[in-house]
């Protein structure tokens, strides 16, 4: 999609008077693409009246915590780590197809209450236009908690946060898409600790092995399902390489250690429920 400058700005007009009425925010920040350019809009705007706080459980990966701390320091927020307590909900462990919605529903119920004491009205996150296409069940519990999404109701595309990013200077400007860790077991298979530790180390070394290519790990018990973008299938079936990560995730537990011939696709454990979509 060509990019169109002068409609980016009006956008970032548009983003930057919906915080102004705010007055003061609290960001629910992942890191990503999307929150970092939302904090730093909002940091922009209202200064120190902005909270980034990030919800960290077994489901986010070590790298993902690791990105959070370290780029609320590059736009100068003051920020917060918090703990978040899905596994305490049988619905999620037991990982039912609304397991976003269940640990949406709790972790952002504790952003809110955070919030209030605080001394912040609002709760808001890296929502955009784009986010809608896909199979997100997170996005009712949300709306149902009045978190606001100003990405999305000054209208940005993912494509058009990327492109304002960059001319910010954001180092995020071309991160790659995450999802949390829970997304990488297939549903109705439970969400373990251990599950999540072994997909999080797995991924990391094929990250080592080839950077800069988009890559999960579905865990299908004694399985790994491995997927990367079309690109680097050649690289990861190169002898060494296949070798180190068969060796390597057999040390992790796993029995069998597959490769997706179809390469990544996002949301590809979508394909077994009905989605509406």
């Amino acid at each position: 999609m060509a990019m169109k400058p002068k409609e980016i700005d009006r956008k970032h007009r548009r983003l930057q008077d919906i915080l102004k009425d705010m007055k003061g925010v609290l960001v629910a920040f992942s890191g990503g693409v999307d929150s970092t350019l939302l904090l730093k809009v909002a940091k922009d705007v209202l200064g120190d009246n902005v909270l980034a706080v990030t919800a960290q459980s077994e489901t986010t990966a070590r790298h993902e915590r690791l990105d959070a701390e370290r780029l609320a320091r590059f736009v100068g927020a003051e920020h917060l780590a918090v703990a978040s307590h899905e596994f305490d909900f049988p619905e999620f462990v037991q990982n039912s197809p609304d397991r976003c919605y269940v640990c949406k529903k709790t972790r952002f119920a504790d952003l809110v209450e955070l919030a209030g004491q605080k001394g912040f009205t609002y709760v808001v996150d890296g929502e955009n236009v784009d986010d809608h296409r896909d199979f997100r069940p997170g996005m009712l519990a949300t709306r149902e908690l009045g978190v606001r999404s100003p990405l999305g109701e000054a209208g940005f595309s993912k494509d058009e946060i990327r492109f304002l990013s960059k001319k910010l200077g954001l180092p995020t400007w071309d991160k790659l898409p995450y999802a949390c860790l829970a997304s990488r077991i297939p549903y109705d298979m439970p969400i373990t600790a251990e599950k999540l530790r072994q997909v999080d180390a797995a991924e990391e070394r094929i990250r080592e092995l080839i950077q800069g290519v988009q890559t999960r790990v579905r865990h299908y018990g004694d399985t790994a399902r491995i997927e990367v973008e079309p690109k680097a299938l050649a690289k990861l079936i190169h002898i060494g390489v296949r070798n180190h990560v068969v060796t390597y995730f057999q040390e992790l537990g796993f029995t069998y250690v597959t490769l997706d011939l179809e390469g990544y696709r996002m949301g590809s454990l979508n394909r077994s429920i009905d989605t509406g979509k």
